[in-house]
């Protein structure tokens, strides 16, 4: 936890450059000094040493932060890792930070706190308290670390308990908690109300589709609407997947869990914009009525989409959300899905793709995000690639002609149901940690977040 209360006796972190650690060795007394010649610490990027006083308690810490100019050579990620490393006790820096460097320390300290205990016994909680580092809007961060933590919780919870159902409840709640209006179109009422691609993915599960639409502020505010792809779990429908690639689909809701988060975190800021949110909410099962390889089904915007694959079923619930958004001409449309594989060859799990109509949002999300140490990257909307998407049949069809360029091609297809809507971000991410790191274990990863955040407050309320 984090408070901005100070103790006598509160044990010093010290955050140590390599370029930096002679002379701050140089600074301490003898035995200190031999002991960290006896750990061989010399202030390498995540390196912890606990620095014991006479009684064997600990009386310091020291954080290795590496060299100094590296990428990210201050972030968040330095800090995940020390509640895991640390005796129960009260912490403080022992040195003053850049407001924007404390805020990541900050945020790290919570964010490395995170554990996800639904299905076994909880391990009791370690008693860490950090002071909080001057200058740090203490509520951001915490309001922040809820938003990661709501959508880790609702990603690593598996199909059977995340639903399309559960995840429509858990977006009514947010709404419902903030007073914001809403609504739910389940089963085949999604017909009558105009979503028939998300009907279409959907129908084959025994729990029924449902599209989550609500809003919360002053309409007369900018517009901003959110939309993120809610798959519950995708077995590839028709097209099935290997039983390998089946065993993280219980995350391809990601997108939905990131917006929720988001939204939440805007809401709680009471930042001055009109938010809508749009979660189509669906599994892609396989059973006697499911949609099949060559149908044609119909969309909100009135082209008629060929199904050239049934496991590239996102865009097609995707598209009826962005046409139902675009009617209203938001000033700003941002859509969240973990969309296609294409993406992580191009860029790996951990730097999700973006595509925009607006190349000056698009370039100041990235510079935001290398600075939340919540990273983006910029991919083209190669209009060159756009006739792969062609159907002898139907104006359209669901997948590219080619096995190449599928996260540029998934885009393309998405642009085409936005035509109203000023400002247009589409993010291809992948909400997973793959590998075990300190403070950031195997498991749901909120991606986004905070770099949108960050963008929407400058926007919007600066």
């Amino acid at each position: 936890m984090l408070t901005t209360d100070s103790r006598i006796g509160s044990i010093p972190v010290h955050l140590v450059y390599e370029e930096g650690f002679e002379d701050w060795r140089g600074s301490l007394s003898g035995p200190v000094r031999s002991w960290l010649m006896a750990n061989g610490f010399k202030g390498e990027r995540s390196r912890v040493v606990l620095i014991p006083a006479t009684n064997g308690d600990v009386s310091a810490v020291a954080l290795g932060l590496g060299r100094r100019g590296m990428p990210e050579s201050f972030s968040c990620w330095l800090a995940t890792g020390l509640p895991d490393r640390l005796p129960e006790g009260h912490y403080h820096l022992a040195q003053s930070l850049a407001v924007p460097a404390a805020t990541q320390f900050a945020f790290g300290w919570l964010y490395g706190q995170y554990r996800f205990e639904r299905y076994r016994r909880p391990v009791p909680a370690k008693s860490l308290v950090l002071q909080v580092p001057e200058g740090v809007d203490l509520a951001e961060v915490q309001r922040l670390c809820a938003a990661a933590f709501l959508a880790r919780d609702l990603i690593n919870t598996p199909a059977n308990d995340m639903t399309p159902q559960a995840l429509a409840d858990a977006a009514s709640g947010i709404a419902q908690k903030f007073g914001c209006r809403h609504r739910v179109v389940v089963g085949d009422e999604l017909l009558a109300e105009k979503f028939p691609a998300v009907h279409a993915v959907g129908r084959a599960s025994a729990v029924a589709p449902r599209l989550v639409d609500f809003e919360w502020g002053d309409a007369s505010q900018p517009k901003v609407t959110l939309l993120g792809k809610g798959v519950c779990f995708d077995s590839g429908g028709l097209d099935i997947k290997p039983g390998a690639s089946m065993l993280l689909m219980k995350k391809d809701m990601g997108g939905a869990a990131a917006v929720l988060g988001l939204a939440q975190a805007i809401m709680e800021a009471k930042l001055p914009i009109r938010l809508r949110v749009i979660v189509p909410a669906v599994e892609n099962a396989i059973s006697g009525n499911a949609f099949r390889p060559g149908d044609v089904i119909a969309t909100r915007k009135g082209l008629s989409v060929e199904i050239g694959n049934t496991d590239a079923e996102g865009r097609l619930i995707l598209c009826d959300g962005l046409a139902l958004a675009d009617e209203e001409k938001p000033d700003l449309l941002i859509d969240m899905a973990t969309l296609t594989g294409a993406a992580r060859v191009a860029l790996g799990p951990e730097l999700p793709a973006l595509f925009s109509n607006d190349d000056a949002a698009a370039a100041e999300l990235v510079r935001i995000g290398l600075a939340e140490s919540d990273p983006l990257w910029h991919m083209p909307l190669w209009a060159g690639y756009d006739d792969e998407l062609s159907s002898k049949i139907a104006d359209m069809n669901n997948v590219s002609s080619s096995g190449f360029s599928g996260a540029i091609t998934a885009a393309l297809f998405l642009k085409r149901f936005v035509n109203e809507a000023r400002t247009w971000l589409h993010i291809d991410l992948y909400s997973w940690n793959s590998k075990d790191r300190p403070g950031r274990p195997v498991g749901a990863e909120a991606q986004c977040i905070r770099a949108l955040y960050t963008f929407l407050k400058a926007r919007y309320a600066n």
